[in-house]
């Protein structure tokens, strides 16, 4: 009987700690010390769009929760992005709120509205929708430019905000402090996020997207938990509005068109439906190949992302998701090779 000898011992346990599971929490330590590390090597511009991107990627997260894992679909999403920043811009211009403080009170808003909007549309499911929501997006304009509320929303000129300093005296600028306060906004609601989904709630909420009579059957409260899943989904959009606003230092009606909910909803589509990380791909497609269209012909710049987004959809018709799936199952048999080889090794 061969016995180990401590050379053996200390191969296996070098392979063993080589392996791809094992190197797992080491890349994803690298790769969150370059994250941080980052903005202090970059363009101020560069930085903005990032942090542009962080934020879209909470917004198109909120927009997931809701039509990726609860499946109702909604093309009204930019409405309840405008509500947070306008919310985070009243706060700070007439009311003198610190910036930070209006990131809550934009979420909770947002709740309130996406809940209270979820309740009469219950009685509405797939097209009938979204054309409700779309109904909600297209008005949103005119509702901030109605003059009762010029005062507060400044009507079509919009409304001004000074972008803030970093506090207790850190040694970075206004738009490297904006982008670490948006990353530990991201991290948090990304958090949230796989906690609902992976909870006992979040099995209630696919069960009613899969099977609705079947989950009522089992005793689900439809009717409660689409309204909350619409609340919580307008959270997200609403906390990714009030960052936006921050950051741009400005808001007017004419930034909350029905073309933000669809950008929002090709960012779903590109990131994959129902995949929680989708959204940072979703996020950076929308972020940066509109620039590179614009690049390619300004003058043509709509219709050249237009046949990139078609050339994206047509390869990758499941998004993002599909195409990591894709290469995953491509690589198993190259991964099972090598712990064969490995084992066969020792």
């Amino acid at each position: 009987m061969k016995t180990d000898t401590p050379k053996d011992l200390l191969d296996a346990t070098a392979a063993r700690s080589a392996s791809p599971r094992n190197l797992k929490p080491l890349i994803g330590l690298v790769a969150l010390v370059a994250i941080v590390a980052a903005p202090l090597f970059m363009k101020n511009f560069l930085i903005f769009q990032l942090t542009l991107a962080m934020i879209w990627a909470i917004a198109i997260l909120g927009l997931n929760l809701l039509t990726g894992f609860n499946g109702q679909f909604s093309l009204g999403h930019g409405a309840f992005y405008a509500v947070g920043a306008y919310t985070t811009a009243i706060l700070m211009e007439h009311g003198g709120v610190s910036y930070y403080w209006t990131i809550p009170a934009a979420g909770v808003i947002c709740f309130i509205a996406g809940f209270l909007f979820g309740l009469p549309a219950l009685r509405l499911e797939g097209t009938y929708l979204a054309l409700a929501t779309f109904a909600l997006a297209v008005a949103m304009p005119q509702i901030l430019k109605f003059s009762p509320f010029e005062h507060w929303t400044g009507g079509v000129q919009g409304i001004v905000i000074l972008k803030p300093d970093a506090p207790f005296g850190i040694p970075i600028n206004q738009d490297q402090w904006l982008f670490y306060f948006t990353l530990i906004t991201l991290i948090l609601m990304f958090a949230f996020a796989y906690n609902l989904v992976g909870s006992r709630t979040g099995s209630a909420i696919k069960a009613i997207r899969d099977n609705p009579t079947a989950a009522k059957a089992m005793g689900i409260n439809l009717s409660l938990y689409k309204s909350l899943t619409f609340g919580v989904s307008a959270l997200y959009t609403g906390i990714a509005g009030a960052l936006s606003a921050i950051v741009v230092q400005f808001v007017a009606p004419d930034s909350f068109t029905f073309a933000l909910s669809v950008i929002l909803f090709v960012g779903l589509v590109i990131g994959g439906v129902g995949w929680i990380p989708g959204a940072f791909f979703g996020a950076l497609f929308i972020m940066f190949v509109p620039h590179l269209a614009e690049g390619v012909s300004k003058g043509l710049a709509g219709a050249v992302f237009g046949i990139m987004l078609i050339a994206v959809i047509f390869l990758m018709p499941s998004g993002a998701a599909g195409l990591l799936k894709f290469v995953m199952d491509r690589l198993t048999p190259v991964r099972r090779w090598m712990g064969s080889s490995s084992r066969r090794s020792q």
